[in-house]
């Protein structure tokens, strides 16, 4: 459980900037990014790509929102009309953005139909529901549907300053999390204990909410992806915490570190020494110029000529921004060079079996090399 002092314990967060988050001029790169794509039109439904174009974090509904950005022309958003107030109270009703309500027996589909009549080729967002994408295509049949993430997923992997401000903001925040984890890990509690204590604390240290919270103890911690259980943590078990949150910004959090209750196990302990070097080799390897898998393989090499390398099983780390998981994805075969501004994680990890470990940092191309926005011990943490 949570402290008295700690449940007063009371965050001031600063309100974000959103006119330097989501500036106006944004919205203009996006329709220039879909002409340079060969595209006639951009199709953002809710979900990040409409937030990163115009601030507004709509809700997503069965009724039809949607930002529509012709590669010649001037955008418009089609809302519902019991959703245009909130429209217009969001940061797209400071833009010069004609709004354009629907009502309930309107077809919104064939609404954007109608003002895109020559349009051939449109690029649909990713995370657009697909009853949606099927009935604009029953409207527009003669403009063929790509990804959207062909443009927005190359925008958005490159952050402003004010987008790194945020990443930083949101590495403090679950940084001060992972320092309150040591109290929390007790053997004898269980996993969804101590993740219901984690989740409390997410949201006390700032965020608007909590993303995902995996608390992997013992045999569960070679699960990279484990769910919370109700599991009893034993004595000198390991335990893997990854977890992260959204920020009031929209920008996310994401950390990983390791913990044992008690003397770790000697196998344990041996490759855990390996995995601290392959992370360390891995941001080392973040410069400009420098590709994805390139850093992959700086941690992978590491790992493998330790005798591990069958136990890497996962990508070495994703982008991360308005989503935990976006562009760039650090594995094989991303040749695209990282560029100052990139921001992703670094997290190899290694899992035997019995037990295993990820070690996680949330890193920024800069310049001339990386910079780190978790500054948490990295080495495994002995909890009495």
């Amino acid at each position: 459980m949570l402290g008295a002092s700690q449940r007063r314990r009371t965050v001031i967060v600063m309100k974000p900037d959103l006119t330097q988050l989501y500036p106006p001029s944004r919205l203009a790169r996006v329709r220039e990014a879909t002409a340079e794509a060969g595209l006639d039109a951009l199709l953002l439904t809710p979900g990040p790509d409409l937030r990163y174009a115009t601030g507004y974090d709509a809700i997503q509904l069965e009724r039809l929102t949607c930002l529509v950005v012709p590669a010649h022309g001037e955008p418009f958003l089609v809302v519902p009309r019991l959703e245009l107030a909130a429209a217009q109270a969001s940061p797209a009703g400071a833009l010069d953005v004609e709004m354009v309500p629907w009502e309930e027996t309107d077809d919104p589909y064939a609404l954007v139909a109608r003002r895109l009549p020559a349009a051939r080729a449109v690029g649909v967002a990713d995370r657009m529901w697909a009853v949606m994408a099927l009935r604009f295509q029953e409207a527009m049949p003669q403009a063929r549907q790509v990804p959207a993430g062909r443009v927005m997923g190359r925008l958005r992997a490159r952050k402003s300053p004010a987008e790194i401000a945020a990443l930083r903001e949101a590495g403090a925040a679950i940084d001060r999390v992972h320092r309150q984890v040591p109290a929390l890990l007790k053997a004898g509690r269980t996993e969804r204990e101590v993740g219901r204590d984690i989740a409390e604390a997410i949201v006390a240290e700032g965020h608007a909410k909590v993303d995902f919270v995996i608390v992997a103890s013992g045999p569960n911690a070679a699960s990279p992806h484990h769910e919370l259980s109700d599991r009893v943590i034993g004595p000198g078990e390991p335990v893997v915490i990854d977890i992260g949150g959204t920020m009031p910004s929209g920008y996310c959090s994401d950390e990983t570190r390791n913990y044992c209750i008690g003397e770790p196990p000697a196998a344990y302990t041996a490759y855990y020494q390996v995995l601290r070097r392959a992370q360390q080799a891995a941001c080392r390897a973040v410069r400009p110029g420098v590709t994805p898998e390139q850093v992959d393989a700086a941690a992978r090499e590491v790992i493998a000529e330790a005798g591990y390398g069958e136990f890497f099983i996962h990508r070495t780390g994703h982008g991360i921004g308005l989503e935990t998981h976006e562009e760039p994805y650090i594995v094989a075969g991303n040749t695209r060079p990282l560029e100052p501004g990139m921001a992703f994680s670094v997290e190899p990890g290694i899992y035997p079996g019995e037990h295993g470990a990820r070690i996680e940092d949330i890193v920024v191309c800069t310049e001339d090399g990386f910079e780190s926005v978790n500054h948490v011990e990295r080495d495994l943490i002995v909890v009495d």
